[in-house]
């Protein structure tokens, strides 16, 4: 058996902790909350309204709402919370919360119609909907075609006539007292964390990685524009001089071709990340003659491999690299399946299987998919055909099963996945 494994070390997982334990226990050495002073806590931050919340108000909030919802609105264990918002930082309060009493959480794209949100909804069976006013026409009649009540559906901010913000739960759930707040979630004896089902996917699952959970861990802050302008982007980059860009490529090959970009001083900029798509050889060239100073560094994964797959140790970090989608990351395997069965070397091409801590559980009610997707050893079937070199780099060459992606969003592909399917994800891949 051929199998690549990872040069970086192995994670040292705690297996016995959830998310809620994991980054907000009074008692986790992991927390920020614990390692900081309080004036030093970093959190969540509207880009535009300024609003913010550092980790120890997301705790709070969190508490408040969770408790809201059990003792005033019946949430129980297990049930699910769709979150269908443009960004907002009550966002992650209104995830924390859910994930603090045992909830699953289904994130939906602000992009959704009526049907697809319909769709979303009664695929994950959500008892409860968390929206903001700009959704509220979609949100409303989603509701009702899946059959939430209106008394499950919550603002995250903003205000509209006969909805309740959840503000207002933080209120409830605080009148209850210190003493009185809703249990946290435990996972029981026997159980690890890799067995119970937490989070499903944000309509992109870089966000849910890389925005809600890697910065409270690292106590890093998060700068949240709700809605997407280059001159707004732009803005908030040089306002708050953040040296590395994670961008997907069709922002990318705006960063090159468009004259808007030549008004700012990106000097401070040090590194591109990209991801989601692949990234053709032209703009790979021109972002280096315009950005010489910079480095690169991509990613590669998909949604049932909770973000990265393979990624660039800071190494590899040239340009001269940017044409691979890095090297194996901790605590990942990776195998190159050959057309005639059997297991690649390197340098030899075939499809791409994957196993490790970060790669999901399967697929929600979807046994077929599951069986198809991830054979009897965990290996995840990626679809994507490609090789590994002499240095332990992943090449992708080609895509084996159809899918067309556009800006980074998979919008169709063949019967082995159906694109708008909800992964369950395993609580353990978030930890460091």
């Amino acid at each position: 058996m051929v199998i690549f494994k990872s040069h970086q070390p192995p994670i040292d997982l705690p297996t016995e902790l959830t998310d809620w334990d994991w980054l907000f226990d009074s008692r986790s050495k992991y927390s920020p909350i614990n390692r900081y002073p309080p004036n030093e806590l970093n959190g969540f931050r509207n880009a535009v309204t300024k609003e913010r919340v550092n980790w120890a108000d997301v705790k709070n909030y969190s508490t408040y709402i969770s408790t809201a919802l059990v003792k005033h609105y019946g949430l129980r264990e297990g049930q699910t919370i769709s979150l269908f918002s443009q960004n907002t930082v009550w966002y992650p309060v209104a995830m924390f919360a859910g994930l603090r009493v045992g909830a699953r959480i289904s994130g939906a794209s602000p992009a959704y119609n009526v049907e697809e949100m319909t769709f979303a909804l009664k695929t994950a069976d959500a008892k409860f909907l968390m929206t903001t006013p700009s959704s509220m026409e979609v949100t409303s009649k989603s509701a009702e075609a899946a059959g939430l009540p209106k008394s499950n559906v919550f603002l995250l901010e903003g205000e509209v006539p006969g909805y309740m913000a959840v503000q207002e739960l933080i209120e409830i759930g605080r009148s209850f007292g210190e003493e009185n707040q809703t249990p946290v979630f435990k996972i029981l004896p026997g159980k690890k964390n890799k067995d119970i089902t937490a989070v499903l996917p944000l309509f992109h699952i870089i966000g849910l990685v890389h925005q809600m959970h890697l910065p409270v861990l690292l106590n890093e802050e998060v700068i949240m524009l709700p809605q997407f302008t280059m001159e707004g982007m732009l803005n908030t980059i040089v306002e708050y001089q953040l040296g590395e860009l994670l961008l997907v490529p069709p922002i990318l090959i705006r960063l090159v071709r468009d004259p808007i970009v030549d008004k700012y001083d990106l000097s401070h900029v040090i590194r591109f990340s990209s991801g989601a798509a692949p990234l053709s050889e032209e703009i790979i060239q021109l972002l280096q003659k315009k950005f010489p100073k910079t480095g690169f560094k991509q990613g590669y994964g998909m949604a049932e491999s909770c973000s990265c797959i393979t990624a660039h140790p800071p190494e590899k970090y040239a340009y001269k690299y940017a044409h691979s989608g890095g090297a194996i990351c901790a605590s990942t395997e990776a195998k190159i399946l050959k057309e005639d069965g059997t297991e690649g070397g390197v340098g030899e091409q075939g499809e791409v299987l994957a196993r490790g801590l970060q790669v999901v559980m399967g697929y929600l009610n979807n046994e077929k998919a599951t069986r198809e997707t991830f054979d009897e050893d965990g290996f995840l079937h990626t679809g994507d055909q490609g090789m590994i070199d002499e240095e332990g780099v992943i090449h992708i060459t080609d895509r084996i099963k159809e899918l067309i992606k556009v800006k980074g969003i998979g919008v169709q592909c063949t019967a082995w996945m159906d694109w708008s399917s909800i992964h369950l994800l395993r609580v353990d891949w978030i930890n460091p």
